[in-house]
């Protein structure tokens, strides 16, 4: 629990706290420029869905053709015989047409909407890895990976349903109801659209008012998600403790929360069916209704019955799936606001402009003055001085929560510091790109994780593209090498979710081994032998003396057994130096280093 010592209270909201929902319309502005660059796809796409449509509004004339031309005079059976099979031969290729120019549509747009779901899903995992060290300590993973996948999900409904549903079902009702204002009279376009207008606003103020209820249920199935998750990946706390059937009730809370949003939403959902369903059935009454009276009146034919009840049916089978589009596109704004939320989070460290590559040379580490804190209210270091000459290394220890590992975290930038300056050769860390700092900078961690891949993948990643022989080599300097050739698969051994197929110090090896392999100029060691036997901590504490030679080293350290050869050792009491100076200097001063030497020698201190 030490490492977390210096960042238990945090000024912020929390990373799981919904904010507060763009408009629709913002969501879509959003989403525009990611389309723009396939702008000549889109182009292609409507002219072949226009082309479909046309195709599409043509089949109803067709049948009250065929219709009309059935309608025949005796002694007539030539125009029997000839007429309707050019007619049902235009009928089969105007049906063909029309799934040829969809599939078209499809297949030139598909390639536009997997570029915008990924260009977007890129964008976010980058901006999460450029995000502060605090977000990711707060954040839910359950809750926020449920918040990409709801999101990229999104994009692919939001394209594909105004693109292939709405725009096509307007362009139908346009064509429909001019041909059916032109062909007879006003009253069919004026029962359309009315019916329209009515079906259009009963759908939107329900659904609206239910949305609400969906993105409860949303956020309750995040938070169980994220529950689940936590337990998971806490598996061996949670059997240490006995608590499984603890955790079980914990999810099952969520879970009963969740259903009991799922059917509210239901509910809400049946009652919006009813009423759309009501608004086609009496508007297709009222068509029909005139139709059948034109018929008896001798104004249309037996022809332009089917066709408009052929029209009617063709519409209203979009316009009925039109209420289920709305309702997914809304739920699609809401799921892809909730990833562009994620995209506007602010990222607390940036890179200034103008910033410049570190330009590394002797690797002269400097703190002047530091001061910083994770909360105003609780400071953390206090005027903290000292300097890693070029080739030397610097302990740093003293208690826990006295603010060791944040030196490291803010070396590596992951904070910025309040008041003084942190710098590398004369460079200020703000002044300097943070991945060139970075690239400057190794680090073996207290407590490592790893990927769910091979040993050779996670040693690899010190340097991604390194050969079978580079990392061999860096096992073998972190002494590991024996026990992953002695493994079934050796160095294709999966290591397990973070790591946990391997115990604390074979772990601890491979994160040298890592370290090792990046060969950086600077390099920080935290407590990075603390889970290693004696004799393993010896072997590597001999082989990481070999490899900082020549190196600038920083070890944060609370076993002080493994600093006694530091060229300066720093004493850290409460976020401030007390003393510094080489080993034996401190012991004969006899001041705080010497009294915490001399309670871990009689076996009393922390080790």
């Amino acid at each position: 629990m030490r490492r977390h010592a210096d960042a238990l209270s945090l000024p912020h909201a929390p990373a799981g706290m919904p904010a507060a929902p763009r408009s629709d319309w913002g969501t879509l502005r959003r989403l525009l420029p990611y389309l723009w660059q396939y702008r000549w796809r889109v182009g292609v796409a409507l002219a072949f869905l226009l082309a479909a449509k046309v195709a599409n509004v043509s089949v109803p004339l067709l049948l009250k053709s065929l219709v009309d031309a059935l309608a025949f005079k005796p002694g007539e059976p030539a125009a029997i015989l000839v007429v309707p099979v050019a007619l049902l031969v235009a009928y089969g290729g105007l049906r063909l047409s029309t799934t040829l120019f969809t599939e078209l549509r499809e297949l030139i747009f598909a390639k536009a909407t997997e570029g915008t779901a990924r260009s977007i899903s890129l964008q976010v995992f980058r901006h999460l890895h450029a995000l502060s060290l605090r977000f990711h300590l707060e954040r839910q993973t359950g809750g926020m990976t449920r918040d990409i996948e709801r999101g990229t999900r999104a994009v692919h409904s939001l394209i594909s349903y105004s693109l292939y549903s709405i725009f096509p079902t307007l362009i139908e009702v346009a064509m429909v109801l001019t041909l059916l204002a032109v062909k007879f009279d006003a009253w069919f376009a004026w029962i359309t659209i009315a019916a329209l207008v009515l079906y259009v606003s009963f759908t939107i103020s329900v659904t609206e008012w239910r949305t609400q209820f969906r993105r409860e249920m949303n956020d309750i199935d995040s938070a169980a998600h994220s529950r689940a998750i936590d337990a998971l990946l806490n598996y061996e706390t949670v059997k240490y403790f006995n608590n499984e059937d603890f955790e079980a009730r914990r999810y099952d809370e969520n879970l009963e929360k969740l259903r009991r949003a799922s059917l509210k939403s239901q509910s809400t959902l049946s009652l919006l069916n009813t009423g759309q369903q009501l608004i086609i059935a009496v508007a297709l009454v009222a068509m029909l209704w005139r139709a059948t009276e034109g018929v008896v009146a001798g104004r249309m034919t037996l022809g332009d019955l089917v066709m408009v009840n052929a029209f009617m049916i063709q519409l209203y089978i979009p316009l009925n799936f039109l209420g289920v589009i709305y309702r997914e596109i809304k739920q699609s704004l809401t799921d892809l606001d909730k990833m562009f939320t994620l995209l506007d989070r602010n990222r607390e460290v940036d890179d200034l402009p103008g910033a410049q590559p570190l330009q590394v040379g002797r690797s002269e580490v400097r703190f002047e003055h530091v001061s910083f804190a994770y909360d105003p209210a609780r400071p953390i270091l206090h005027d903290v001085s000292f300097v890693i000459p070029p080739g030397k290394t610097v302990a740093v220890v003293g208690p826990s929560g006295a603010g060791k590992s944040t030196l490291a975290r803010l070396l590596y930038r992951f904070y910025d510091i309040g008041a003084g300056t942190i710098s590398i050769d004369g460079q200020e860390l703000r002044s300097v790109t943070q991945a060139s700092l970075r690239a400057a900078i190794g680090i073996v961690p207290q407590d490592t994780v790893l990927f769910n891949d091979t040993v050779e993948y996670n040693i690899a990643y010190g340097r991604p593209g390194a050969s079978r022989e580079e990392v061999v080599g860096a096992a073998r300097a972190a002494h590991i090498h024996d026990f992953i050739a002695a493994t079934p698969k050796g160095y294709d051994t999966m290591v397990g979710e973070r790591g946990l197929k391997l115990s604390g110090g074979e772990k601890q090896r491979v994160a040298i081994a890592r370290t090792l392999l990046k060969n950086p100029p600077i390099l920080i060691f935290d407590e990075a032998t603390s889970a290693l036997d004696s004799a393993n901590e010896r072997a590597i504490q001999a082989e990481l003396r070999s490899v900082s030679q020549g190196k600038t080293a920083l070890v944060i350290a609370h076993r002080l057994s493994t600093v006694v050869d530091a060229h300066e050792i720093v004493v850290l009491e409460a976020g401030r130096v007390v003393e510094r100076g080489p080993h034996a200097e401190l012991l004969a001063r006899d001041g705080p280093y010497a009294r915490m030497w001399r309670l871990q020698q009689s076996g009393h201190g922390t080790d």
